[in-house]
């Protein structure tokens, strides 16, 4: 096998071993993204609530609960603002 097969195969190796690295993951875990509520950024301070923002804290439901035990976003997800954008999104009160 010549020196470029041999890389060739060694990063294809590599790669697969990192699919399965992240596909054994927990799914929870690996989706639970505070950035991916930027959407709902403007509506925490006064804007307007946006589809987006609620696609976003409806696939962001499941961890809510984390982010409210975190002290660098608890002030965010337990406000009264917070509170306000989840029921025009339709999520129900947490119940941590």
């Amino acid at each position: 096998m010549g020196k470029a097969t041999a890389t060739t195969v060694l990063a294809l190796a590599l790669c697969g071993a990192a699919l399965l690295l992240l596909a054994a993951r927990p799914l929870d875990a690996a989706a639970c993204n505070p950035a991916a509520l930027s959407p709902c950024g403007g509506a925490l301070f006064g804007g307007a609530v946006t589809p987006g923002c609620c696609v976003q804290l409806k696939a962001q439901q499941p961890c809510l609960c984390q982010y409210a035990r975190n002290p660098a976003y608890r002030s965010y997800v337990n406000g009264p603002a917070a509170q306000s954008v989840a029921k025009a999104c339709g999520i129900p009160k947490m119940k941590c």
